[in-house]
């Protein structure tokens, strides 16, 4: 289920993405020009203010969710149709895993790491999206880990 849930949401996000390209447009765009945080010369120096690149960072955030959404999808897909079939179920698992380990990478890793701390975007009252990084951060942790949770049948990752 948390797959199919995962999926469902990466899918939603990709297309409202798509759909309102200019919303979050405008937010890349802050987070990295860096226009909303407290300004300090010791980190300002980090700012992109080149409309093309954060364009380009966010078609990249785009199509990385796309990525997920079609993993995770083909993870789903697998699974049912996975009865009786340790072979279709084991790729089940590890589609899972890559689609979950690529949500950890984009929102841990770009959202949190980069937007975060590094355009210090925690420090915006209006352009600051940590909190919902954190969410999709720890459902895709949380299926990770469960994914790799020894079954009680054999003993191995299901």
């Amino acid at each position: 289920m948390l797959v199919a849930i995962t999926a469902a949401q990466m899918g939603l996000v990709a297309f409202g993405n798509i759909t309102d390209f200019g919303t979050n447009a405008a937010f890349v765009q802050h987070v990295f020009a860096m226009d909303t945080t407290f300004n300090s010369p010791d980190t300002m120096w980090r700012s992109i203010t080149h409309p093309g690149l954060s364009t380009t960072a966010y078609l990249v955030v785009i199509g990385w969710e796309v990525l997920i959404t079609v993993v995770l999808v083909a993870a789903l897909v697998m699974w049912l149709r996975s009865h009786a079939d340790a072979r279709r179920a084991e790729l089940a698992r590890r589609l899972a895993s890559a689609g979950w380990l690529l949500e950890v990478l984009l929102f841990g890793g770009g959202f949190i790491v980069i937007g975060g701390e590094w355009f210090m975007m925690w420090q915006s009252e209006k352009w600051n999206g940590l909190q919902a990084a954190l969410q999709n951060l720890i459902i895709a942790a949380i299926g990770l880990i469960l994914v790799h949770l020894p079954s009680r049948e054999s003993g191995t990752a299901t």
